[in-house]
């Protein structure tokens, strides 16, 4: 289930609202008075650049102990 985080842009209050919650808010109000974040989204995005940074540190680590084996076995 998705979260959301909408701002209404003329007084800057911000609501927090589900899938379900989003979908009666927008019953009652104009879309366009609003900017809508999908949080879930946002913290999926975060979550992969962390993923990606630790699997490219994981890599340029296994290269340097690789290329330090290498060294210490055949010089």
């Amino acid at each position: 289930m998705n979260n959301y985080k909408i701002t209404n842009l003329r007084t800057g209050k911000n609501y927090f609202l589900n899938e379900e919650e989003l979908t009666n808010f927008f019953k009652k109000n104009k879309v366009q008075n609003y900017d809508i974040i999908n949080l879930t989204e946002k913290q999926r995005i975060k979550r992969n650049k962390i993923l990606n940074t630790i699997a490219l540190i994981c890599f340029f680590g296994a290269t340097i102990l690789s290329t330090i084996l290498i060294i210490e076995n055949y010089y």
